[in-house]
């Protein structure tokens, strides 16, 4: 779309999102993008439900155009040590701390 003027940060408590937890982002962006097709794309749904399961926050902004077109966008934050944590446990195994790989994939 032509005229975009760009986005801004929404307070996800004065938002209609204020009553979300953690489930519900996680099934927001299981619907979202769960259908997405390729392996890649799935491993990046798993990655970042994973994520906000694990305390990584999510970040709301609102884009505008000119022709007052507005349009929601939720993503995940700075990733919680939580998950960072986990990652670690998930590529440990009994070869040492890097036994498996772990593909946070690509976004759709």
């Amino acid at each position: 779309m032509d005229g975009y003027l760009g986005q801004t940060k929404v307070d996800i408590k004065k938002s209609r999102f204020k009553k979300y937890t953690k489930q519900d982002w996680a099934m927001a962006y299981i619907e979202s993008y769960g259908g997405t097709d390729g392996d890649h794309h799935k491993a990046w749904v798993l990655d970042q439900v994973a994520r906000i399961l694990k305390g990584t926050p999510v970040v709301l902004e609102k884009h505008k155009w000119k022709n007052g077109h507005e349009e929601m966008e939720f993503s995940t934050g700075e990733p919680s040590k939580k998950y960072l944590d986990w990652v670690v446990e998930m590529k440990d195994g009994e070869d040492g701390p890097e036994s498996y790989g772990y593909d946070e994939g690509i976004a759709p």
